[in-house]
């Protein structure tokens, strides 16, 4: 099995709801750094898995979103928590839409909010 890894990084705004959890309740920004990994068989005639180009404009697209943007303030997050837990569902679930016409058996999305935090989330 090959597994192919793209990552790039935005800056996003949030506050915590739902529990005490100190100044995470306030505003404030993380330096999310994305990494997408795909995991496939075969190789095409060329050698490559999967384009990186075109996997890359994808990732663009999506994180032009939430680039600069308080994610509490976004549609899919009205009534839901903006963790990092539910950022990396909300990112994979956008991911699978949007790259429908690339062939994969595995799909994981990790999202880092630091350097020592992340969260990895892919279907079973």
């Amino acid at each position: 099995m090959y597994k192919l890894a793209v990552k790039t990084d935005f800056i996003a705004q949030h506050f915590l709801i739902g529990g005490d959890w100190g100044s995470e309740n306030q505003r404030h920004s993380h330096h999310y750094q994305l990494e997408i990994q795909l995991a496939g068989k075969t190789p095409d005639n060329h050698g490559y898995l999967m384009d990186i180009v075109k996997i890359k404009d994808y990732l663009d697209k999506l994180i032009a979103h939430y680039r600069d943007k308080t994610l509490n303030d976004l549609p899919e997050f009205k009534d839901l928590n903006p963790s990092i837990e539910n950022l990396a569902l909300i990112l994979h679930q956008g991911l699978s839409r949007s790259m429908h016409d690339i062939e994969t058996s595995e799909l994981t999305v990790k999202i880092w909010e630091d350097e020592i935090a992340s969260v990895a989330y892919s279907e079973e």
